[in-house]
């Protein structure tokens, strides 16, 4: 019997105890619709994951089942160890989570807008100063704190929208397409600040990121891991290294995503 291919080989790791997010055998119907099937994978503590795949794949059904924004049809997902069907208040305390083209409140100041979360978050006094304070430094935005949301730049408004899902300083965080339409300068200082979460400092645990990306030389630039899915099924979970496995990340993406033949 020949070997299996580097897709197959990564596609059945197991998940172990430092795993923070999980998804074991994930389906989504609708109707006659098949979203996703059988999605397994695991994501390991202090990790930055890709989750790759072509529009239509099934990646946001399957970070939507993640966050509890989606019941799955059937398996399970597992933040921090936490079922997110039994318990998704809970699971959410460990969750940030940035979907793609967020939403936000135009007429709000990034200040206003973030108090406003942080109480919904049931952060208030020294507690809550200390979380805005932080997440305005994380990610840029002190200069402007006090301007219209409506006003600012997409690369600002993506910063905002990136305070908001560090605001109570989650374990883990989910992040669909964070890059997405930000210029080369706002794309560095999102992969810059992502770099810095996953590196402990000062004591404290490194964060674990999935972030789903349509920009391939991302994940050569920032991720040490990678899922990839097609047509609503996992091809391949494992290092760039292994699924580049001698070629490039943009001809084992067309391949496994059947763009070419393999």
């Amino acid at each position: 019997m020949s070997s299996p291919s580097p897709a197959t080989a990564h596609s059945t790791k197991a998940a172990t105890a430092g795993d923070l997010i999980r998804a074991e055998a994930l389906s989504k119907y609708y109707g006659e619709f098949t979203a996703i099937q059988d999605i397994t994978f695991a994501v390991p503590s202090g990790s930055v994951t890709a989750f790759l795949g072509p529009n239509g794949a099934g990646k946001s059904t399957t970070m939507k089942i993640l966050t509890g924004f989606l019941a799955p049809s059937s398996g399970r997902a597992f933040i921090a160890g936490i079922d997110v069907d039994e318990d998704r208040i809970a699971a959410s305390r460990s969750l940030g989570y940035l979907p793609e083209n967020g939403p936000l409140y135009p007429d709000m100041t990034p200040s206003s807008y973030l108090r406003y979360i942080a109480g919904i978050r049931g952060l208030d006094g020294a507690a809550q100063r200390n979380a805005l304070d932080r997440v305005a430094m994380q990610c840029r935005i002190d200069e402007v704190w006090h301007k219209s949301i409506r006003k600012l730049s997409k690369g600002f408004r993506q910063r905002v929208g990136l305070a908001q899902a560090l605001l109570h300083d989650p374990q883990v965080l989910i992040l669909d397409e964070p890059t997405s339409g930000l210029d080369p300068n706002q794309i560095q200082l999102v992969r810059d600040l992502i770099r810095a979460l996953v590196a402990p400092k000062d004591g404290q645990p490194a964060k674990t990121v999935l972030l789903s990306t349509h920009i391939l030389t991302e994940v050569e630039a920032i991720c040490d891991r990678v899922i990839l899915v097609s047509e609503g099924r996992l091809k391949y979970q494992g290092t760039p290294k292994d699924l580049v496995a001698g070629s490039n990340i943009e001809t084992r993406f067309r391949e496994l995503t059947r763009g070419i033949a393999a």
